[in-house]
């Protein structure tokens, strides 16, 4: 386990270096607008999901079954009205922090709070992510060598920083990438791991979970119910749109690419 956290990091800081070559300000808050659209759209799939999906989804099937599919749904629509509303009034005012739009439309002030806002929102969700992965790294991999749980926040925290400080988004949009790639092949071993405990096929796993009670999806008749289809497919698009398209973290990578 140790080996496999070394072998990332020491992937992720070779990435760190070649994209920090002749890197200046607008490589590191623009990419210097050379970014490839492709690998920008799959490192936005790693960004969106993050490390912590893999710990809170399979508990929340327990409580509440599949209905969390409805508000992915919902993602869908959302993502198309950032993609055509959103994204192209960033790119026609060339903006380096979505948050200018504020300024240019309502101030000075306006943009000062909704940066502050971004802030203090962006540390404490950031916060509780970084959390559960120092967590999980302790349990699976510190604690059998007896390394305290506040000197692995602080490597990890070092290690970060040291990654990004000089090209800043231009190593985040390659970085990105890669740890979406890990997050989907990690993914892809859970699901056979799981097959092989249960001694299925693919066939016959597929089978067990529609069989499942679990396995509910929609709710049509239950107003009432928090997963009624319509407030989990609604509360799907508002969700893109407010922790995406208005969001300078997911933002600021999609604003790296030349044109749209």
């Amino acid at each position: 386990m140790l080996l496999t956290l070394a072998i990332y990091f020491l992937v992720i800081f070779t990435i760190s270096r070649l994209t920090s070559r002749h890197a200046g300000n607008e490589a590191f808050f623009r990419g210097n607008r050379k970014s490839p659209w492709l690998m920008v759209a799959f490192g936005m799939v790693g960004a969106s999901i993050s490390g912590i999906t893999f710990v809170s989804v399979p508990g929340m099937v327990l409580k509440g079954d599949m209905t969390y599919l409805q508000m992915c749904l919902g993602f869908i629509p959302g993502y198309f009205a950032v993609a055509f509303i959103l994204l192209p009034i960033y790119y026609r005012l060339n903006l380096t922090t979505i948050y200018g739009y504020l300024r240019d439309r309502l101030g000075c002030r306006s943009y000062k709070t909704g940066a502050a806002f971004f802030i203090v929102s962006k540390l404490v969700g950031a916060a509780v992510r970084f959390y559960v992965v120092c967590f999980i790294l302790q349990r699976f991999v510190f604690d059998a060598w007896h390394v305290p749980f506040a000197c692995t926040v602080v490597v990890m925290v070092a290690l970060i920083w040291l990654y990004t400080r000089r090209a800043g988004v231009k190593t985040l949009v390659w970085s990105d990438t890669f740890q979406t790639t890990c997050m989907l092949a990690a993914l892809v071993l859970i699901i056979v791991a799981a097959i092989g405990s249960l001694n299925l096929d693919l066939h016959g796993l597929v089978a067990k979970v529609a069989a499942d009670p679990h396995s509910r999806v929609f709710v049509f008749d239950d107003w009432a119910s928090r997963q009624n289809f319509w407030k989990q497919f609604l509360s799907g698009i508002f969700v893109v749109i407010v922790m995406t398209g208005l969001d300078q973290d997911m933002m600021q990578k999609n604003m790296t690419c030349k044109t749209l």
